[in-house]
């Protein structure tokens, strides 16, 4: 008899997407994103990090500081854009992206232009700011759907 309590796609993908997080070095927030297939093979991942060959260690984390270059802002690539620039096919059109956290509008540009056609977030707690009202609005535009991941109601154990 064939196994019924396995996870669905959707939980295997955002839990790809929250595993990936768990990578990055930034101290307050921590974000993933796996982009699928409409045939559902992980193209790519992504968490947001210092640029390839920035030292983490020279680098400011900081939210906060006397000016913006004292802070992580200016520097760190976000999840979304890594998995994009990390997909190794080449071409991420008309897939769709599982993120941690919705996406900021610089994100939301670049998922865009890439093709990609679904937003599958968890998270959506800066939502009443003004980079993600552009994202949705953006999105909204270019025709990119969004929804927020719902997890089923049943644990999932992982036997190993």
């Amino acid at each position: 008899m064939k196994r019924t309590d396995y996870i669905s796609w959707d939980e295997y993908f955002m839990g790809i997407a929250l595993f990936s997080a768990q990578r990055s070095k930034d101290s307050n927030t921590q974000v993933g994103a796996c982009i699928v297939s409409n045939e559902n093979k992980i193209l790519s991942v992504g968490y947001n990090g210092m640029p390839t060959g920035c030292n983490d260690d020279e680098m400011p984390w900081a939210r906060e500081g006397e000016s913006t270059l004292d802070t992580k802002y200016p520097f760190v690539c976000h999840a979304e854009l890594n998995a994009i620039l990390n997909s190794s096919t080449g071409s991420v059109k008309n897939s769709k992206i599982y993120v941690s956290l919705f996406p900021c509008n610089e994100c939301a540009k670049a998922i865009i232009q890439s093709g990609i056609k679904e937003v599958i977030y968890m998270e959506d707690k800066y939502s009443n700011t003004e980079e993600v009202i552009a994202s949705k609005r953006m999105f909204d535009m270019a025709g990119v759907r969004y929804k927020e991941y719902s997890p089923t109601s049943r644990t999932v154990e992982i036997k190993l």
